[in-house]
């Protein structure tokens, strides 16, 4: 089964709409069920709910074989430390989806890394689907020394520069 998730804050309809027409469409052989938000958008061909109890939410994420989602810093550390494959779309301003293009940049900074895999365009969702049933995501290692040196030299920079 494929869970798609798109957060709770905000409503993704191009995601939803995207999946749907790629079930479809395309056939995706795969079940899908959705947690879909507080969108316009319905799907035809998969079960969604808008919103689901977090218990309910975790077994769903639990029994998934894989994940599409928006390019959220939660649904991707969940799926990181659940070594779930995962494919993001990243919502975008031009789409009124988000003030600005953060989950553009997070998305192409954890596909860089080989975490994830990320479609831009809804056109390339069904071939990156289908690239989802072999995608093994490479583990992130947590590195806090490196983390608590930049917050140090952050914090140092601002003290000098009040000086």
């Amino acid at each position: 089964m494929i869970f798609l998730t798109v957060g709770t804050q905000f409503p993704f309809d191009r995601l939803v709409k995207a999946v749907d027409e790629a079930v479809g469409e395309r056939g995706v052989a795969e079940q899908v069920f959705g947690q879909i938000g507080a969108g316009s958008y319905r799907p035809k061909n998969f079960e969604s709910v808008p919103e689901l109890e977090k218990s309910v939410f975790d077994k769903y994420f639990g029994e998934a074989n894989s994940i599409i989602s928006h390019a959220g810093m939660g649904s991707i550390t969940m799926a990181l430390e659940n070594r779930k494959p995962l494919l993001v779309m990243p919502r975008l301003s031009k789409y009124g989806e988000v003030v600005n293009n953060h989950q553009f940049a997070i998305a192409k900074k954890f596909e860089r890394a080989g975490h994830l895999l990320a479609v831009y365009d809804t056109r390339d969702l069904p071939a990156k689907i289908e690239e989802l049933k072999s995608f093994v995501p490479q583990e992130r290692r947590p590195q806090p020394d490196i983390v608590a040196a930049r917050i140090s030299a952050y914090l140092r920079d601002m003290s000098e520069s009040r000086i």
